[in-house]
């Protein structure tokens, strides 16, 4: 009986080791899963709401490897609280996640405008907010980032993310980039493109993220770091 008992114990063991990697199994991860969930364990825990979006994500949302997750989202929050801004800007909502994230470092007056542009997202992004403190900091816009930027013209961010459609991430880059103070962060995601930008893949998308990649490289107006978090997150200082 007891060897039953501890037999059920070890495949129970193995089992949620198991199912605790086919996330990482599943994404755009490029790290090994074993360290992926390492590196999970090793971080601050992902806090109780963002834990019901991830969930919610997954069984609701077409594409849920889009989302940010626990420790790129516990990267992002922490590249917030370091620089404490007032105003940020997110250009690629999904389920609210990451903003959720980056809300974290506002100051107390602080905003963050995010652009989705799928409406059909709207009720569950209304419903995540709500279901957090910071609900009243969040600027929800719907449509296409270039128009909306157009009506955020006046407005000058200590922090920009951006993870949209892939093809215009140097396109909004260099239409956000006089909007970001000196000192001010962009950081943009999935860089490494599944690891195929160092790889002999030669599709449309990989070759929009190698040029991204050496466009920024040689920008003498900023600094920058590719993180290898995750899909890639490229973090750019303003100087």
């Amino acid at each position: 009986m007891i060897l039953r008992l501890l037999d059920i114990k070890l495949i129970l063991k193995f089992y949620k080791s198991w199912f605790r990697q086919i996330p990482y199994l599943c994404t755009m991860e490029i790290l090994d899963p074993k360290l992926q969930l390492y590196l999970d364990d090793h971080c601050d825990p992902e806090p109780e709401h963002l834990q019901k979006i991830n969930r919610d994500t997954h069984l609701k949302v077409l594409k849920p490897n889009m989302l940010s997750g626990h420790y790129q989202g516990r990267l992002l929050s922490m590249l917030s609280k370091m620089i404490q801004p007032k105003l940020i800007l997110e250009i690629g909502t999904f389920t609210g996640y990451a903003t959720l994230c980056l809300a974290e470092g506002l100051t107390n007056d602080g905003i963050i405008h995010t652009i989705e542009v799928n409406r059909e997202l709207e009720d569950m992004l209304n419903s995540h907010f709500k279901s957090t403190n910071v609900e009243n900091k969040i600027k929800l816009h719907f449509g296409q980032a270039e128009l909306i930027l157009n009506d955020l013209a006046e407005e000058i961010f200590d922090l920009v993310f951006i993870d949209a459609d892939k093809k215009n991430n140097f396109t909004y880059f260099e239409l956000i980039f006089d909007k970001v103070r000196s000192g001010g962060l962009i950081i943009i995601d999935n860089v490494l493109w599944k690891g195929k930008v160092y790889g002999p893949e030669n599709d449309a998308d990989t070759q929009s993220f190698r040029k991204l990649n050496d466009q920024i490289s040689v920008d003498s107006r900023v600094e920058k770091l590719i993180l290898p978090v995750r899909d890639g997150i490229l973090v750019i200082r303003k100087k």
